[in-house]
Protein backbone atom coordinates (compact mmCIF):
# COMPACT_ATOMS: atom_id res chain seq x y z
CA UNK A 1 0.00 0.00 0.00
CA UNK A 2 1.05 3.62 -0.54
CA UNK A 3 2.18 5.14 2.74
CA UNK A 4 1.34 8.71 3.67
CA UNK A 5 4.40 11.01 3.78
CA UNK A 6 4.58 11.08 7.58
CA UNK A 7 4.23 7.30 7.73
CA UNK A 8 7.21 6.84 5.40
CA UNK A 9 9.21 9.32 7.46
CA UNK A 10 8.30 7.44 10.63
CA UNK A 11 9.45 4.07 9.26
CA UNK A 12 12.80 5.51 8.14
CA UNK A 13 13.25 7.33 11.46
CA UNK A 14 12.75 4.12 13.45
CA UNK A 15 15.21 2.15 11.32
CA UNK A 16 17.62 5.08 11.57
CA UNK A 17 17.53 5.06 15.37
CA UNK A 18 18.23 1.34 15.47
CA UNK A 19 21.10 1.76 13.01
CA UNK A 20 22.60 4.39 15.35
CA UNK A 21 22.57 1.92 18.22
CA UNK A 22 19.55 3.36 20.03
CA UNK A 23 17.93 -0.02 20.45
CA UNK A 24 14.80 1.08 22.30
CA UNK A 25 13.03 3.93 20.54
CA UNK A 26 9.60 5.58 20.59
CA UNK A 27 7.10 6.49 17.88
CA UNK A 28 4.33 8.95 18.76
CA UNK A 29 1.31 9.07 16.42
CA UNK A 30 -2.14 10.40 17.37
CA UNK A 31 -5.13 8.07 17.29
CA UNK A 32 -6.41 7.58 13.75
CA UNK A 33 -3.18 8.24 11.86
CA UNK A 34 -2.26 4.62 11.18
CA UNK A 35 0.27 3.55 13.80
CA UNK A 36 -0.41 -0.12 13.01
CA UNK A 37 0.40 0.51 9.35
CA UNK A 38 3.73 2.05 10.37
CA UNK A 39 4.85 -0.75 12.65
CA UNK A 40 3.63 -3.32 10.10
CA UNK A 41 6.05 -1.78 7.61
CA UNK A 42 8.80 -1.83 10.24
CA UNK A 43 8.11 -5.54 10.79
CA UNK A 44 8.32 -6.04 7.04
CA UNK A 45 11.78 -4.44 6.99
CA UNK A 46 12.87 -6.71 9.85
CA UNK A 47 11.53 -9.75 7.96
CA UNK A 48 13.57 -8.73 4.91
CA UNK A 49 16.64 -9.08 7.12
CA UNK A 50 15.62 -12.63 8.04
CA UNK A 51 14.54 -11.79 11.58
CA UNK A 52 11.23 -12.15 13.44
CA UNK A 53 9.14 -9.41 15.07
CA UNK A 54 7.05 -9.70 18.25
CA UNK A 55 4.08 -7.33 18.57
CA UNK A 56 3.25 -7.00 22.26
CA UNK A 57 -0.12 -5.75 23.58
CA UNK A 58 -2.26 -6.07 26.71
CA UNK A 59 -5.71 -6.61 25.17
CA UNK A 60 -7.06 -9.24 22.81
CA UNK A 61 -8.71 -6.63 20.56
CA UNK A 62 -5.35 -4.95 19.97
CA UNK A 63 -3.71 -8.26 19.07
CA UNK A 64 -6.46 -9.18 16.63
CA UNK A 65 -6.32 -5.74 15.00
CA UNK A 66 -2.54 -5.91 14.67
CA UNK A 67 -2.64 -9.40 13.09
CA UNK A 68 -5.32 -8.39 10.58
CA UNK A 69 -3.66 -5.10 9.63
CA UNK A 70 -0.17 -6.61 9.27
CA UNK A 71 -1.61 -9.22 6.92
CA UNK A 72 -3.38 -6.62 4.80
CA UNK A 73 -0.48 -4.16 4.67
CA UNK A 74 2.45 -6.56 4.17
CA UNK A 75 1.04 -10.01 3.41
CA UNK A 76 3.01 -11.42 6.33
CA UNK A 77 1.33 -14.19 8.32
CA UNK A 78 1.26 -13.91 12.12
CA UNK A 79 1.55 -16.55 14.83
CA UNK A 80 -0.04 -15.93 18.22
CA UNK A 81 1.12 -16.07 21.86
CA UNK A 82 -2.08 -15.98 23.89
CA UNK A 83 -3.61 -18.39 26.40
CA UNK A 84 -3.28 -21.86 24.79
CA UNK A 85 -1.93 -20.53 21.46
CA UNK A 86 1.84 -20.44 20.97
CA UNK A 87 4.35 -19.46 18.30
CA UNK A 88 6.87 -22.13 19.30
CA UNK A 89 7.48 -24.46 16.37
CA UNK A 90 6.06 -21.96 13.86
CA UNK A 91 8.02 -20.07 11.21
CA UNK A 92 5.93 -16.93 10.72
CA UNK A 93 7.88 -13.68 10.50
CA UNK A 94 5.59 -11.91 12.99
CA UNK A 95 4.16 -13.02 16.34
CA UNK A 96 1.40 -11.07 18.08
CA UNK A 97 1.58 -11.74 21.80
CA UNK A 98 -0.34 -11.00 24.97
CA UNK A 99 1.89 -9.53 27.67
CA UNK A 100 -0.17 -11.36 30.32
CA UNK A 101 0.75 -14.66 28.66
CA UNK A 102 4.36 -13.92 27.78
CA UNK A 103 5.29 -12.61 31.21
CA UNK A 104 4.83 -16.13 32.65
CA UNK A 105 8.11 -17.84 33.44
CA UNK A 106 7.21 -21.05 31.59
CA UNK A 107 6.55 -19.09 28.37
CA UNK A 108 9.66 -16.94 28.54
CA UNK A 109 11.96 -19.79 29.54
CA UNK A 110 10.84 -21.76 26.48
CA UNK A 111 12.07 -18.99 24.13
CA UNK A 112 15.61 -18.10 23.19
CA UNK A 113 16.55 -14.48 24.10
CA UNK A 114 17.56 -13.97 20.44
CA UNK A 115 14.31 -15.35 19.02
CA UNK A 116 13.11 -11.92 17.87
CA UNK A 117 14.98 -9.26 15.97
CA UNK A 118 12.47 -6.60 16.97
CA UNK A 119 9.70 -6.09 19.51
CA UNK A 120 6.85 -3.63 18.94
CA UNK A 121 5.08 -2.45 22.09
CA UNK A 122 1.60 -1.29 21.08
CA UNK A 123 0.14 1.38 23.41
CA UNK A 124 3.65 1.92 24.76
CA UNK A 125 2.53 4.10 27.67
CA UNK A 126 2.06 0.74 29.47
CA UNK A 127 5.69 -0.26 28.87
CA UNK A 128 6.99 0.98 32.22
CA UNK A 129 4.96 -1.66 34.08
CA UNK A 130 6.74 -4.70 35.52
CA UNK A 131 5.02 -7.15 33.15
CA UNK A 132 6.28 -5.38 30.01
CA UNK A 133 9.75 -4.85 31.43
CA UNK A 134 10.05 -8.56 32.22
CA UNK A 135 9.32 -9.52 28.61
CA UNK A 136 11.56 -6.83 27.11
CA UNK A 137 14.45 -7.70 29.40
CA UNK A 138 14.24 -11.39 28.44
CA UNK A 139 14.66 -10.83 24.70
CA UNK A 140 18.10 -9.25 24.88
CA UNK A 141 18.74 -9.62 21.15
CA UNK A 142 15.80 -7.49 20.03
CA UNK A 143 15.51 -3.87 19.01
CA UNK A 144 12.41 -2.32 20.57
CA UNK A 145 9.83 0.10 19.14
CA UNK A 146 7.24 1.63 21.45
CA UNK A 147 4.16 3.09 19.74
CA UNK A 148 1.74 5.41 21.50
CA UNK A 149 -0.57 8.37 20.99
CA UNK A 150 0.49 11.71 22.45
CA UNK A 151 1.64 10.99 26.01
CA UNK A 152 1.60 13.56 28.78
CA UNK A 153 4.76 14.62 30.55
CA UNK A 154 4.34 12.16 33.38
CA UNK A 155 4.13 9.34 30.83
CA UNK A 156 7.20 10.67 29.01
CA UNK A 157 9.18 10.58 32.24
CA UNK A 158 8.15 6.96 32.82
CA UNK A 159 8.86 6.00 29.22
CA UNK A 160 12.28 7.59 29.49
CA UNK A 161 13.23 4.80 31.91
CA UNK A 162 12.43 2.16 29.25
CA UNK A 163 13.31 3.81 25.93
CA UNK A 164 16.48 5.50 24.71
CA UNK A 165 15.09 7.97 22.20
CA UNK A 166 12.11 9.44 20.40
CA UNK A 167 12.44 8.41 16.74
CA UNK A 168 9.48 10.34 15.36
CA UNK A 169 6.48 12.35 16.55
CA UNK A 170 3.51 13.39 14.42
CA UNK A 171 1.22 15.77 16.26
CA UNK A 172 -2.55 16.02 16.29
CA UNK A 173 -2.52 19.63 15.03
CA UNK A 174 -0.32 18.60 12.10
CA UNK A 175 -2.65 15.71 11.24
CA UNK A 176 -5.67 18.04 11.29
CA UNK A 177 -3.92 20.73 9.23
CA UNK A 178 -2.83 18.18 6.61
CA UNK A 179 -6.32 16.69 6.33
CA UNK A 180 -5.68 13.27 7.90
CA UNK A 181 -7.88 13.82 10.97
CA UNK A 182 -11.16 15.62 11.56
CA UNK A 183 -11.18 19.25 12.76
CA UNK A 184 -12.31 19.59 16.38
CA UNK A 185 -14.82 22.13 17.69
CA UNK A 186 -14.95 22.41 21.48
CA UNK A 187 -17.94 23.82 23.31
CA UNK A 188 -17.71 24.76 26.99
CA UNK A 189 -20.93 24.19 28.94
CA UNK A 190 -20.89 26.00 32.31
CA UNK A 191 -22.62 23.55 34.64
CA UNK A 192 -20.17 24.16 37.51
CA UNK A 193 -19.72 20.47 38.28
CA UNK A 194 -17.88 20.36 41.60
CA UNK A 195 -15.15 17.71 41.94
CA UNK A 196 -13.03 19.67 44.41
CA UNK A 197 -13.51 17.02 47.11
CA UNK A 198 -12.43 14.07 44.91
CA UNK A 199 -9.15 12.56 46.09
CA UNK A 200 -6.27 11.19 44.03
CA UNK A 201 -5.39 7.50 43.67
CA UNK A 202 -2.42 6.19 41.65
CA UNK A 203 -1.83 9.64 40.21
CA UNK A 204 -5.37 10.30 38.92
CA UNK A 205 -8.81 11.11 40.29
CA UNK A 206 -10.42 8.30 42.32
CA UNK A 207 -13.07 6.89 39.99
CA UNK A 208 -15.43 5.84 42.79
CA UNK A 209 -15.53 9.36 44.20
CA UNK A 210 -15.85 10.81 40.69
CA UNK A 211 -18.94 8.69 40.09
CA UNK A 212 -20.53 9.91 43.33
CA UNK A 213 -19.63 13.54 42.57
CA UNK A 214 -21.13 13.30 39.08
CA UNK A 215 -24.51 11.78 40.05
CA UNK A 216 -26.28 15.05 41.01
CA UNK A 217 -25.49 16.60 37.62
CA UNK A 218 -26.54 13.80 35.23
CA UNK A 219 -30.02 15.20 34.52
CA UNK A 220 -28.63 18.64 33.71
CA UNK A 221 -25.91 17.13 31.51
CA UNK A 222 -28.57 15.22 29.55
CA UNK A 223 -30.51 18.47 29.03
CA UNK A 224 -27.37 20.16 27.69
CA UNK A 225 -26.63 17.26 25.34
CA UNK A 226 -30.12 17.52 23.87
CA UNK A 227 -29.65 21.28 23.45
CA UNK A 228 -26.28 20.68 21.74
CA UNK A 229 -27.97 18.52 19.08
CA UNK A 230 -26.85 15.05 20.15
CA UNK A 231 -30.05 13.60 18.63
CA UNK A 232 -28.50 14.28 15.22
CA UNK A 233 -25.01 13.07 16.06
CA UNK A 234 -23.14 9.86 16.81
CA UNK A 235 -22.01 10.51 20.40
CA UNK A 236 -19.73 8.55 22.75
CA UNK A 237 -19.78 9.38 26.47
CA UNK A 238 -16.98 8.34 28.83
CA UNK A 239 -17.95 7.95 32.51
CA UNK A 240 -16.02 6.92 35.63
CA UNK A 241 -18.03 3.82 36.66
CA UNK A 242 -20.16 1.14 35.03
CA UNK A 243 -23.06 1.95 37.34
CA UNK A 244 -22.76 5.64 36.42
CA UNK A 245 -22.78 4.72 32.71
CA UNK A 246 -25.92 2.60 33.15
CA UNK A 247 -27.61 5.33 35.15
CA UNK A 248 -26.77 7.95 32.54
CA UNK A 249 -28.04 5.71 29.71
CA UNK A 250 -31.41 5.50 31.47
CA UNK A 251 -31.56 9.27 31.91
CA UNK A 252 -30.73 9.84 28.23
CA UNK A 253 -33.51 7.44 27.22
CA UNK A 254 -35.92 9.48 29.35
CA UNK A 255 -34.78 12.58 27.45
CA UNK A 256 -35.67 11.00 24.13
CA UNK A 257 -32.19 10.01 23.00
CA UNK A 258 -31.55 6.53 21.62
CA UNK A 259 -28.90 5.52 24.12
CA UNK A 260 -27.03 2.29 24.91
CA UNK A 261 -24.38 1.22 27.42
CA UNK A 262 -21.51 -1.26 27.03
CA UNK A 263 -19.05 -2.62 29.55
CA UNK A 264 -16.72 -5.58 29.97
CA UNK A 265 -19.55 -7.80 31.23
CA UNK A 266 -22.15 -6.92 28.58
CA UNK A 267 -23.28 -10.23 26.99
CA UNK A 268 -24.48 -8.37 23.88
CA UNK A 269 -21.51 -6.03 23.60
CA UNK A 270 -20.63 -6.89 19.99
CA UNK A 271 -24.24 -6.45 18.87
CA UNK A 272 -24.59 -3.11 20.67
CA UNK A 273 -21.37 -1.81 19.09
CA UNK A 274 -22.53 -2.99 15.69
CA UNK A 275 -25.93 -1.33 16.12
CA UNK A 276 -24.25 1.93 17.17
CA UNK A 277 -21.97 1.87 14.13
CA UNK A 278 -24.99 1.29 11.89
CA UNK A 279 -26.83 4.28 13.37
CA UNK A 280 -29.44 2.54 15.54
CA UNK A 281 -28.28 4.50 18.60
CA UNK A 282 -27.52 8.21 19.05
CA UNK A 283 -25.40 7.84 22.18
CA UNK A 284 -23.10 5.12 23.49
CA UNK A 285 -22.17 5.27 27.20
CA UNK A 286 -19.17 3.40 28.59
CA UNK A 287 -16.79 3.34 31.53
CA UNK A 288 -13.35 3.36 29.89
CA UNK A 289 -14.08 0.27 27.75
CA UNK A 290 -13.68 2.08 24.44
CA UNK A 291 -10.45 4.01 25.04
CA UNK A 292 -8.35 1.44 23.13
CA UNK A 293 -8.97 -1.15 20.44
CA UNK A 294 -12.30 0.20 19.12
CA UNK A 295 -12.85 2.37 16.06
CA UNK A 296 -15.98 3.95 14.67
CA UNK A 297 -15.05 6.75 12.25
CA UNK A 298 -18.66 8.05 12.18
CA UNK A 299 -18.42 9.25 15.81
CA UNK A 300 -18.77 13.02 15.62
CA UNK A 301 -19.37 14.00 19.26
CA UNK A 302 -17.39 13.13 22.40
CA UNK A 303 -18.46 13.84 25.98
CA UNK A 304 -15.76 13.27 28.62
CA UNK A 305 -17.43 12.85 32.02
CA UNK A 306 -14.49 10.87 33.37
CA UNK A 307 -12.30 13.72 34.67
CA UNK A 308 -8.59 12.91 34.41
CA UNK A 309 -5.17 14.41 34.96
CA UNK A 310 -3.66 12.18 32.25
CA UNK A 311 -3.29 13.88 28.88
CA UNK A 312 -2.63 10.49 27.30
CA UNK A 313 -5.94 9.12 28.59
CA UNK A 314 -7.81 12.28 27.61
CA UNK A 315 -6.37 12.11 24.09
CA UNK A 316 -7.39 8.45 23.82
CA UNK A 317 -10.99 9.31 24.71
CA UNK A 318 -11.18 12.23 22.30
CA UNK A 319 -9.39 10.14 19.68
CA UNK A 320 -12.48 7.94 19.33
CA UNK A 321 -13.95 10.79 17.30
CA UNK A 322 -11.06 12.22 15.30
CA UNK A 323 -11.14 9.83 12.35
CA UNK A 324 -12.43 11.00 8.99
CA UNK A 325 -15.79 9.72 7.74
CA UNK A 326 -18.08 10.55 4.77
CA UNK A 327 -20.43 13.41 5.65
CA UNK A 328 -18.51 14.33 8.81
CA UNK A 329 -16.98 17.81 8.72
CA UNK A 330 -15.85 18.10 12.35
CA UNK A 331 -15.85 16.49 15.78
CA UNK A 332 -17.84 18.26 18.50
CA UNK A 333 -16.19 17.99 21.92
CA UNK A 334 -18.52 18.97 24.77
CA UNK A 335 -16.60 20.28 27.77
CA UNK A 336 -18.58 20.67 30.99
CA UNK A 337 -17.05 23.48 33.04
CA UNK A 338 -15.84 21.72 36.18
CA UNK A 339 -16.06 23.99 39.23
CA UNK A 340 -12.66 23.25 40.72
CA UNK A 341 -9.41 24.97 41.46
CA UNK A 342 -7.48 21.97 40.14
CA UNK A 343 -5.47 23.19 37.20
CA UNK A 344 -4.15 19.69 36.44
CA UNK A 345 -7.58 18.66 35.10
CA UNK A 346 -7.35 17.89 31.36
CA UNK A 347 -9.57 20.01 29.13
CA UNK A 348 -9.96 20.32 25.32
CA UNK A 349 -7.02 22.73 25.20
CA UNK A 350 -4.79 19.97 26.58
CA UNK A 351 -5.06 18.10 23.27
CA UNK A 352 -3.26 20.67 21.13
CA UNK A 353 -1.52 23.18 23.42
CA UNK A 354 2.25 22.77 23.63
CA UNK A 355 2.45 24.32 27.09
CA UNK A 356 0.29 24.69 30.21
CA UNK A 357 0.47 28.44 29.71
CA UNK A 358 -1.18 28.28 26.29
CA UNK A 359 -3.74 25.71 27.50
CA UNK A 360 -4.81 28.07 30.27
CA UNK A 361 -5.24 30.96 27.82
CA UNK A 362 -7.30 28.73 25.51
CA UNK A 363 -9.53 27.45 28.31
CA UNK A 364 -10.27 30.97 29.55
CA UNK A 365 -11.07 32.18 26.04
CA UNK A 366 -13.34 29.22 25.18
CA UNK A 367 -15.23 29.53 28.48
CA UNK A 368 -15.90 33.20 27.73
CA UNK A 369 -17.04 32.45 24.17
CA UNK A 370 -19.70 29.88 25.12
CA UNK A 371 -20.32 28.49 21.61
CA UNK A 372 -18.43 25.88 19.58
CA UNK A 373 -14.86 27.04 18.97
CA UNK A 374 -12.45 25.58 16.43
CA UNK A 375 -9.66 24.11 18.54
CA UNK A 376 -6.90 24.99 16.08
CA UNK A 377 -8.01 28.62 15.89
CA UNK A 378 -8.24 28.75 19.68
CA UNK A 379 -4.72 27.32 19.93
CA UNK A 380 -3.33 29.93 17.56
CA UNK A 381 -4.98 32.74 19.56
CA UNK A 382 -3.83 31.22 22.86
CA UNK A 383 -0.29 31.03 21.53
CA UNK A 384 -0.44 34.69 20.48
CA UNK A 385 -1.77 35.73 23.89
CA UNK A 386 0.88 33.71 25.72
CA UNK A 387 3.64 35.01 23.46
CA UNK A 388 2.50 38.58 24.11
CA UNK A 389 2.85 37.98 27.84
CA UNK A 390 6.28 36.44 27.32
CA UNK A 391 7.35 39.45 25.26
CA UNK A 392 6.09 41.86 27.92
CA UNK A 393 8.03 39.94 30.59
CA UNK A 394 11.12 39.91 28.38
CA UNK A 395 10.81 43.66 27.75
CA UNK A 396 10.67 44.27 31.48
CA UNK A 397 13.71 42.07 32.01
CA UNK A 398 15.64 43.86 29.26
CA UNK A 399 14.75 47.22 30.76
CA UNK A 400 15.98 46.05 34.17
CA UNK A 401 19.28 44.87 32.72
CA UNK A 402 19.80 47.59 30.16
CA UNK A 403 22.79 49.03 31.98
CA UNK A 404 24.38 45.68 32.70
CA UNK A 405 27.11 44.84 30.24
CA UNK A 406 27.13 41.15 29.32
CA UNK A 407 29.23 39.48 26.68
CA UNK A 408 26.93 36.48 26.20
CA UNK A 409 23.18 36.16 25.60
CA UNK A 410 21.03 34.50 28.28
CA UNK A 411 19.52 31.30 26.78
CA UNK A 412 16.02 32.05 28.15
CA UNK A 413 16.09 35.48 26.55
CA UNK A 414 17.12 33.90 23.25
CA UNK A 415 14.33 31.28 23.39
CA UNK A 416 11.75 34.04 23.84
CA UNK A 417 13.31 36.20 21.15
CA UNK A 418 13.00 33.48 18.50
CA UNK A 419 9.56 32.48 19.88
CA UNK A 420 10.45 28.80 20.15
CA UNK A 421 7.80 27.19 22.37
CA UNK A 422 9.48 23.77 22.25
CA UNK A 423 12.68 25.21 23.71
CA UNK A 424 10.80 27.20 26.34
CA UNK A 425 8.78 24.20 27.53
CA UNK A 426 11.54 21.59 27.17
CA UNK A 427 11.97 18.91 29.83
CA UNK A 428 14.44 16.00 29.53
CA UNK A 429 12.90 12.55 29.01
CA UNK A 430 15.61 10.02 28.24
CA UNK A 431 18.69 9.15 30.26
CA UNK A 432 21.11 10.70 27.74
CA UNK A 433 19.12 13.94 27.81
CA UNK A 434 19.35 14.15 31.60
CA UNK A 435 23.14 13.78 31.56
CA UNK A 436 25.37 16.83 31.88
CA UNK A 437 26.10 18.60 28.58
CA UNK A 438 29.43 17.75 26.98
CA UNK A 439 32.21 20.30 26.87
CA UNK A 440 31.96 20.33 23.08
CA UNK A 441 28.27 21.24 23.31
CA UNK A 442 28.98 24.04 25.79
CA UNK A 443 31.88 25.42 23.74
CA UNK A 444 29.78 25.44 20.55
CA UNK A 445 26.88 27.17 22.29
CA UNK A 446 29.20 29.91 23.52
CA UNK A 447 30.70 30.31 20.03
CA UNK A 448 27.18 31.27 18.95
CA UNK A 449 27.21 33.95 21.66
CA UNK A 450 24.93 32.26 24.20
CA UNK A 451 25.80 31.81 27.87
CA UNK A 452 26.15 28.05 28.33
CA UNK A 453 25.85 28.36 32.13
CA UNK A 454 22.08 28.40 31.70
CA UNK A 455 22.07 25.04 29.83
CA UNK A 456 21.95 22.31 32.45
CA UNK A 457 21.49 19.03 30.54
CA UNK A 458 22.62 17.37 27.31
CA UNK A 459 19.13 17.20 25.83
CA UNK A 460 18.53 20.94 26.14
CA UNK A 461 22.02 21.61 24.77
CA UNK A 462 21.34 19.43 21.72
CA UNK A 463 17.93 21.00 21.04
CA UNK A 464 19.43 24.50 21.33
CA UNK A 465 22.29 23.61 18.96
CA UNK A 466 19.86 22.08 16.47
CA UNK A 467 17.91 25.35 16.43
CA UNK A 468 21.07 27.45 16.11
CA UNK A 469 22.46 25.49 13.15
CA UNK A 470 19.04 25.45 11.47
CA UNK A 471 18.83 29.24 11.78
CA UNK A 472 22.31 29.52 10.24
CA UNK A 473 21.17 27.41 7.30
CA UNK A 474 18.10 29.64 6.92
CA UNK A 475 20.19 32.83 7.03
CA UNK A 476 18.45 34.22 10.13
CA UNK A 477 19.73 36.74 12.68
CA UNK A 478 22.32 35.59 15.23
CA UNK A 479 21.85 35.67 19.02
CA UNK A 480 24.17 38.67 19.37
CA UNK A 481 22.36 40.59 16.63
CA UNK A 482 19.01 39.84 18.23
CA UNK A 483 20.14 40.97 21.69
CA UNK A 484 21.71 44.19 20.39
CA UNK A 485 18.66 45.24 18.36
CA UNK A 486 16.18 44.28 21.07
CA UNK A 487 18.10 46.49 23.50
CA UNK A 488 17.56 49.32 21.04
CA UNK A 489 13.81 48.64 21.18
CA UNK A 490 13.33 46.72 17.92
CA UNK A 491 10.58 44.06 17.99
CA UNK A 492 10.51 40.44 16.71
CA UNK A 493 14.16 40.56 15.66
CA UNK A 494 14.23 36.76 15.91
CA UNK A 495 12.38 36.63 12.58
CA UNK A 496 14.85 38.95 10.79
CA UNK A 497 17.47 37.65 8.41
CA UNK A 498 21.18 37.95 9.14
CA UNK A 499 21.54 40.53 6.39
CA UNK A 500 18.58 42.64 7.59
CA UNK A 501 20.01 42.73 11.10
CA UNK A 502 23.53 43.53 9.80
CA UNK A 503 22.27 46.48 7.75
CA UNK A 504 20.38 47.99 10.68
CA UNK A 505 23.35 47.54 13.04
CA UNK A 506 25.54 49.23 10.40
CA UNK A 507 23.16 52.19 10.19
CA UNK A 508 23.10 52.47 14.00
CA UNK A 509 26.92 52.43 14.18
CA UNK A 510 27.11 55.30 11.67
CA UNK A 511 24.77 57.32 13.90
CA UNK A 512 27.05 57.06 16.92
CA UNK A 513 25.30 53.87 18.11
CA UNK A 514 21.93 55.61 18.21
CA UNK A 515 18.79 54.59 16.30
CA UNK A 516 18.77 56.56 13.03
CA UNK A 517 16.38 59.56 12.90
CA UNK A 518 12.99 58.75 11.42
CA UNK A 519 13.00 55.11 12.58
CA UNK A 520 10.65 53.99 15.34
CA UNK A 521 12.13 50.69 16.57
CA UNK A 522 8.81 49.60 18.09
CA UNK A 523 7.02 49.63 14.73
CA UNK A 524 9.90 49.12 12.30
CA UNK A 525 9.77 46.13 9.94
CA UNK A 526 12.78 45.45 7.69
CA UNK A 527 12.19 45.39 3.93
CA UNK A 528 11.90 41.92 2.41
CA UNK A 529 14.83 41.00 0.21
CA UNK A 530 16.72 38.00 -1.11
CA UNK A 531 20.02 37.70 0.76
CA UNK A 532 22.97 35.29 0.70
CA UNK A 533 23.50 32.98 3.64
CA UNK A 534 26.03 34.25 6.24
CA UNK A 535 29.34 32.46 6.67
CA UNK A 536 30.21 30.70 9.93
CA UNK A 537 32.90 33.34 10.52
CA UNK A 538 30.24 36.06 10.31
CA UNK A 539 27.98 34.16 12.68
CA UNK A 540 30.68 33.79 15.34
CA UNK A 541 32.27 37.22 14.85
Amino acid sequence: MQLRPYQSEAVEAVIGEWDKGRRRTLLVLPTGTGKTVVFAKVAERVAMQGRRTLVLAHRGELLDQARDKIGKVTGLACSVERAEETSIGSWESVTVGSVQTLMRDNRLNAMDPDRFGAIVVDEAHHAASDSYRKVLDHFTGANVLGVTATPDRADRKDLGTVFDSLAYEYTLPAAIREGYLSPIQAQTIPLNIDISSVSTQSGDYAVGELGDALEPYLEAIADEMVAAGCRDRRTVVFLPLVRTAKRFRDILLEHGLRAAEVDGQSPDREQVLRDFQEGRYDVLCNSMLLTEGWDCPAVDCIVVLRATKSRALYCQMVGRGTRLSPGKDHLLLLDFLWMTGRHELCRPASIVARSAEVAQKMTESMAADGGPVDLMEAEAQGERDAQREREDALAAELAAQRHKAAKLVDPLQYEMSIMDVDLQSYEPTFAWQMAEPTQKQLDTIEKFGINSAGVTDAGKAQMLLDRLFKRVAMGLATPKQIRFLERKGFQHVGSWTFEQASKMIGRISKCGWRVPPGIDPYTYAPPTESVPEPTRAQIWD
